[in-house]
């Protein structure tokens, strides 16, 4: 391992460590307090959600100020609109930190084991968000938040992507865009060296700076056959979004690497959590 390595490694295990702090802050000590002086839920939650925000914020400039990873998000504004359904494909433990940094008032759909997580079942209760245990329990809270305006952030795949390997989307986010009838708003993301994938450890230091890269694209219509079931329709959009995200990562990933990065120019992009 190189010097640089290991400086990044100390700088990843603050990181962490701070992460991990913060979890536990908000769970035992903040999260029983609204519960406390907030009586409204949804009040309760917002205010969560704002604060898990800011956190998430801070971690992303504390990474960045240690060396351990850098950020550029494209088309960054869009995220700002109320109600949107978020899907995006799922490289790394912590790309789900960028996308709630960056969007107002996100609920998002987590796995039932990060309830049982000491560090991450506080916050998550305390916020609202809703956990993939029951599949039809999941699509009534995935109505009820997008018509409140809250933005919801899902990862179709269900798992983190494996390095080098096609993505594979199941029927969640499509059933819950057909059933809502809600456009879904795609993001592309990008982590250059892999890192945190499925199964590999924090303290797996990858040779160079971790370079997280997002990037927001247009609406996608949810069409509209009512002669269809929504089973079969649920079917065919998720094989649709599946190719579609293996064709505009491919394209992102070939774009990346054949021009700079640029920096806050007219392409929208910024640092991201900035």
């Amino acid at each position: 391992m190189t010097l640089d390595q290991w400086r990044r490694g100390l700088g990843t295990a603050i990181s962490f460590s701070v992460f991990g702090l913060g979890g536990l802050i908000i769970g035992v000590f903040i999260a029983p307090l609204l519960l406390i002086f907030v009586r409204n839920d949804t009040r309760r939650q917002l205010m969560t959600r704002q604060l898990i925000r800011q956190a998430f914020k801070g971690f992303i400039g504390l990474m960045r100020i240690v060396g351990v990873a850098e950020s550029r998000i494209g088309n960054w504004e869009w995220l700002n609109r109320p109600g949107l359904l978020i899907l995006a494909n799922h490289p790394s433990l912590i790309d789900v930190i960028y996308l709630i940094a960056n969007t107002p008032n996100a609920n998002c759909i987590v796995n039932g084991h990060l309830v049982r997580n000491p560090f991450t079942r506080g916050p998550i209760k305390a916020a609202g968000y809703i956990t993939n245990s029951d599949p039809e329990a999941v699509l009534a809270a995935a109505k009820t938040s997008l018509a409140a305006g809250n933005s919801l952030i899902l990862f179709p795949e269900g798992s983190r992507t494996r390095p080098s390997q096609p993505i594979s989307f199941r029927r969640g986010g499509a059933n819950i865009a057909l059933h809502t009838g809600t456009p879904i708003t795609p993001v592309l993301i990008r982590c250059t060296p892999t890192t945190l994938t499925k199964g590999e450890p924090w303290y797996r230091i990858p040779p160079r700076r971790i370079r997280m890269e997002l990037q927001v694209l247009a609406d996608v219509p949810i069409p509209d056959d009512p002669n269809q079931p929504v089973r079969h329709r649920a079917r065919a959009l998720t094989a649709w979004l599946t190719a579609f995200f293996n064709k505009e990562l491919e394209q992102f990933s070939h774009d990346r690497d054949t021009r700079p990065v640029p920096g806050n120019q007219a392409d929208d992009y910024r640092h991201a959590g900035a």
